[in-house]
């Protein structure tokens, strides 16, 4: 355990992890380094260190502090409400923190916050619905992979930026080669930023991993 001082009790894991997400938010993920947000904190870098050894123990600091955010449905309600309920806000605390999101990479997220209030309750819902656990998995895997991936797509923060970029990249492409690109301009750049493909995306993949009978009969 490390010994209690002073910029110890001031560098709590919370305001550290949102110390750092702030730094991320305001100046971009290359802004994120141990020295620059000791100095935030008005800590030592090596008290800092002693919270963190390392980036990766920092970002999965800061991924827990965001999941614990996420909400906790009633146990015993409708398993398509709460699916979506849960995956939306994973959705969109990812799109808020994008900084974040290009340093995770592919690293695995498996802190407590998001396996107590996303993994664990999701996959129990589904269990007791009657999905089995191959099912289950499956499906959780699919809704997760579609939100990790829309939110990362673009910076959804600046979407007037995103989207003018992709204009200006089709525009310049050969309609010849490339006439479903080029001839549909004004369908294609809204749906890179556009929130509706994701949640649309999501409701059809809950439609179909949803093992209630009343689902059967939705079109």
């Amino acid at each position: 355990m490390p010994r209690r001082t002073p910029a110890l009790d001031r560098a709590t894991p919370e305001r550290i992890a949102g110390t750092a997400l702030a730094l991320m938010d305001e100046d971009g993920p290359e802004a994120l380094t141990f020295r620059a947000l000791a100095a935030r904190l008005d800590i030592s870098l090596a008290s800092l260190q002693r919270r963190c050894t390392d980036l990766a123990g920092l970002l999965d600091l800061c991924l827990d502090h965001l999941a614990a955010r996420l909400p906790e449905p009633a146990p015993g309600g409708d398993w398509a409400t709460a699916t979506e309920a849960r995956f939306t806000a994973l959705y969109r605390l990812l799109v808020a923190h994008p900084g974040l999101l290009v340093l995770r990479g592919a690293r695995p997220w498996l802190g407590r916050n998001l396996l107590a209030r996303l993994v664990e309750p999701q996959l129990a819902d589904s269990l007791a619905a009657g999905l089995t656990a191959e099912e289950a998995i499956t499906a959780y895997r699919r809704m997760y992979l579609l939100t990790l991936g829309s939110a990362s797509f673009v910076d959804h923060r600046d979407p007037g930026s995103a989207r003018a970029l992709t204009r200006t990249a089709l525009a310049a492409l050969d309609p010849e080669e490339f006439p479903a690109l080029t001839g549909h301009l004004t369908a294609i750049v809204p749906a890179v930023t556009g929130h509706d493909v994701y949640y649309g995306a999501l409701r059809q993949l809950i439609r179909a991993a949803d093992p209630t009978p009343a689902a059967a009969d939705t079109p």
